[in-house]
């Protein structure tokens, strides 16, 4: 009887292991949720199909319900691989070990917009009104606040909205005075609806959506970053990076997310309030 309980053990401890085995088999790749759920795995199809090929591996692409969501489940060590906005690549690389892999050719900007009917002329006419943005931890969110603050609008009331593409609509629908989002989704937008916005005022380039490695996944970086490649010199990758403006993948300069360090303790500050 001993002897069929030590076998039943032995074989329940090698199928965990197997499951276990089975599960680190799949790359986990976590998106910023910079627009809905549906858009960006469709958006990341190609190049999920591409690195299943190349890795001989099944790839998973999983995005959150927000920024913050997102930021949390990074720290949480749940992503593989994370594509998101410098202040969250940054945080990623200080607070959990995260590599910076790559990131778009394409300058990253912030945008300031209003609608085209209102006819605003300087940043004083926004006040008394509402702002909307991603999340407190949006990178676009974020610069907003500052802008808001450099033209003595701070402490205007801001509400967060789920996409890019809804802080649009709902500026033309007059639930807010400004909006802020990427200079890229803005120009992403429907041709009709763009023209019913403004663009009012743009940021600086900043470093947008990085490819961060998890150090846990450290051995298969030369794969990955041999794949990377693989799929920008493809005609998927091409059509991908046109499609959304993106010019391509380029490494990141030394030390350039050090640059984002003031917006990172800024989403640290958020997530611990939220504890």
């Amino acid at each position: 009887m001993k002897s069929i309980v030590i076998f039943v053990t032995v074989c329940a401890m090698l199928l965990l292991q197997f499951v276990q085995a089975t599960a680190a088999d799949i790359l986990v790749i976590g998106v910023a949720p910079h627009t809905s759920a549906r858009i960006i795995l469709e958006m990341y199809q190609p190049l999920r199909l591409h690195l299943e090929k190349s890795l001989g591996m099944p790839v998973d692409i999983v995005t959150a319900t927000d920024f913050n969501a997102f930021a949390r489940r990074g720290l949480a060590q749940e992503f593989d691989v994370a594509i998101t906005t410098g202040q969250q690549a940054r945080l990623l690389q200080v607070d959990a070990g995260y590599q910076p892999l790559v990131t778009y050719k394409a300058d990253f900007k912030a945008v300031a917009l209003v609608p085209s009917t209102a006819h605003y002329r300087s940043a004083a006419d926004l006040k008394g009104k509402t702002a909307l943005g991603l999340s407190p931890t949006s990178q676009v969110t974020v610069w907003g606040q500052h802008w808001l603050a450099d033209n003595s609008l701070q402490g205007m009331p801001i509400k967060y909205v789920s996409a890019s593409d809804s802080v649009a609509h709902l500026l033309v629908a007059g639930e807010a005075a400004v909006g802020f989002t990427s200079l890229a989704n803005y120009q992403k937008l429907p041709l009709d609806l763009r023209g019913k916005l403004h663009l009012f005022a743009q940021s600086k380039s900043m470093p947008g959506r990085v490819y961060m490695l998890n150090k846990r996944r450290a051995a298969l970086k030369k794969k990955i970053e041999v794949a990377l490649r693989g799929f920008a010199a493809s005609a998927e990758g091409k059509q991908y990076f046109n499609s959304n403006k993106l010019e391509g993948y380029r490494l990141l300069k030394r030390d350039e997310l050090k640059s984002m360090d003031h917006f990172a303790e800024e989403v640290r500050k958020v997530l611990a309030s939220e504890k």
